[in-house]
């Protein structure tokens, strides 16, 4: 198993620093809790891993990543970015200017920053003209408040519709997004308003962003922890340590079959199952990243060596069943 690595890096358009391969994700415990994250933040950055994913909506991720900004000095070292513009708790759509302004003047407050490196709508509505909105985001991008801008769960389509308005009306484009990918075909909209481009259904959208260049930060790379090594393809039993949330989203035999492909690959490779998925996502054909979210830097450091890993084509079309 790789225990020693450099972190490997590419450049997005609109960030003036080269952005880890991993990006260290904020939904889940220490982070969402708001707490004193800053040990184990600092261990983190030490990796190499130096592109951070939270929202607006995380609970309170963006204030324990604000105190160790604050604490630890640490804010033209890394790659902050937040979401904005979910749902209320009511379900109704916040795609507007207004929800927009008033989310990013909360997420700057709480990061202790002047300045978001990438701000992302985080769901869609479409029936929202893309104008608009385009046209916010360029001026908020003039205001020095956010640098690259794109969108998380909205559809390649709706993405190029934003980027035409932008082309046509010589604005800056979406450059990034957050949409599902992982080697496991996802089964349903999981949290509702969600994207996936993993599986055979989301090939034209991977060949997309391959032909535009865009950055794809993919979210549950490791299928909310069905590749995460602790459920074994040929023990049922080990499948309880998973959520509802996956059990709805991944369990299925055909993703079980692929767990075992990728279980097959690691043995090979001497590898972990965890870092064999995330080298999945980041061996596919775009500017990919995978989030890799942890409660211990022992847990990033053993996932974040899949940057060093490189699949052969036939590796990758083997893990696909292909």
């Amino acid at each position: 198993m790789p225990q020693l690595f450099v972190m490997k890096y590419s450049e997005i358009n609109g960030v003036n620093k080269k952005v880890s391969k991993i990006f260290c994700g904020t939904a889940c415990a220490p982070y969402n809790k708001g707490g004193n994250c800053n040990s184990l933040l600092n261990d983190v950055l030490a990796l190499g891993v130096n592109a951070f994913d939270t929202a607006r909506v995380y609970g309170g991720a963006e204030n324990a990543l604000g105190r160790w900004i604050a604490e630890c000095g640490v804010r033209d070292k890394i790659v902050l970015l937040s979401k904005c513009c979910h749902p209320n708790i009511f379900g109704m759509k916040r795609v507007n200017v207004r929800a927009m302004r008033a989310d990013l003047k909360k997420s700057l407050s709480l990061l202790n920053t002047d300045y978001i490196d990438i701000y992302l709508l985080h769901r869609d509505d479409v029936t929202v003209p893309v104008g608009p909105i385009v046209e916010e985001l360029n001026a908020l991008h003039a205001e020095g408040k956010i640098g690259a801008f794109g969108a998380s769960n909205w559809s390649h389509e709706r993405i190029a519709q934003a980027n035409e308005y932008a082309a046509a009306h010589s604005l800056i484009p979406f450059a990034v997004t957050s949409p599902n990918f992982s080697a496991a075909e996802q089964l349903c909209d999981v949290w509702g308003g969600g994207v996936s481009i993993s599986g055979r259904e989301g090939l034209e959208a991977r060949r997309w962003y391959a032909d535009s260049g865009m950055a794809v930060v993919a979210y549950s790379s490791l299928a909310r922890g069905l590749f995460s090594g602790r459920v074994v393809s040929g023990d049922p039993a080990s499948c309880e340590v998973l959520d509802k949330f996956a059990r709805r989203g991944y369990f299925s035999e055909g993703n079980i079959k692929a767990l075992s492909r990728i279980e097959k690959v690691a043995a090979e490779r001497g590898a972990t199952v965890a870092q064999i998925a995330l080298a999945y996502v980041l061996c596919c054909p775009f500017n990919g990243f995978a989030v890799v979210s942890c409660s211990r830097a022992s847990r990033m450091r053993e996932n974040a060596a899949a940057a060093g890993i490189e699949l052969s084509a036939e590796e990758v079309a083997f893990i696909e069943g292909v």
